[in-house]
């Protein structure tokens, strides 16, 4: 009589029926400008290594910045208290998401300020996202990229989220509509980020159970006591 190790066989099921995928926050106003193009060529590269993704757009409607009300937390609610722009959406496609990448056209050496206001709001509510890997991708006409690059990582290792880089820092160039993809290197770097990102994913959840390592409690300590 045979006998199967039907623990074995569940987590090889998993292994097997695991579908990762990778939410990319289009962080422009212009739904088909560069930063668009951008993300557009790491979801192609994305798709060759067997990983699902998602584009969700900003939109070029307003956002609201924190009010520094603390509904979010004293009420648990998981998401913002204010209902009436995209960030609550962005919150629930990151909880179902493996893999955030934010990319954004750099705005005075900065990303988008509503960018900004959206991660900020979303990660402060509540939004399910330690441990899952995390990129960054700016795109500007000619300088100002690195800064705006460095701001959006600063959340990213807040939040105990795995920095995914590339051969070099994930930027690109361009200002009229699909200009980037004459930057031959930056289009480069997306896939190559892409590819990284994709390894990491699958490193993770090799065995269906990724095996997080344990956190201490958060100790706070104020400069001003």
């Amino acid at each position: 009589m045979e006998t199967y190790n039907t623990s074995r066989l569940h987590i090889n099921l998993i292994k097997i029926i695991k579908i990762m995928r990778v939410l990319l926050f289009n962080g422009s106003a212009n739904k088909n400008g560069n930063t668009f193009t951008a993300l557009s060529e790491i979801v192609k590269q994305l798709e060759k290594n067997g990983i699902e993704s998602e584009i969700m757009q900003l939109g070029n409607k307003p956002v609201r910045g924190c009010v520094a009300c603390g509904q979010c937390r004293a009420k648990q609610l998981g998401q913002c208290v204010f209902d009436d722009d995209v960030c609550n959406r962005i919150v629930e496609k990151l909880n179902e998401a493996d893999a955030l990448i934010v990319g954004s056209p750099v705005y005075y050496g900065q990303p988008n300020g509503a960018v900004m206001a959206v991660l900020q709001r979303a990660f402060f509510s509540g939004a399910k996202v330690q441990n899952k890997p995390a990129a960054a991708v700016a795109i500007c006409r000619r300088g100002g990229a690195t800064a705006a690059y460095q701001t959006l990582n600063m959340i990213f290792e807040m939040m105990n989220m795995p920095v995914v880089t590339s051969q070099y820092w994930n930027i690109a160039y361009g200002l009229a509509p699909g200009e980037v993809t004459q930057d031959a290197e930056g289009m480069q770097t997306m896939r190559v980020l892409a590819d990284n990102m994709a390894w990491l994913l699958k490193k993770i959840h090799a065995n269906g159970n990724p095996d997080y390592p344990e956190r201490e409690e958060w100790q706070g300590m104020n400069f001003i006591r």
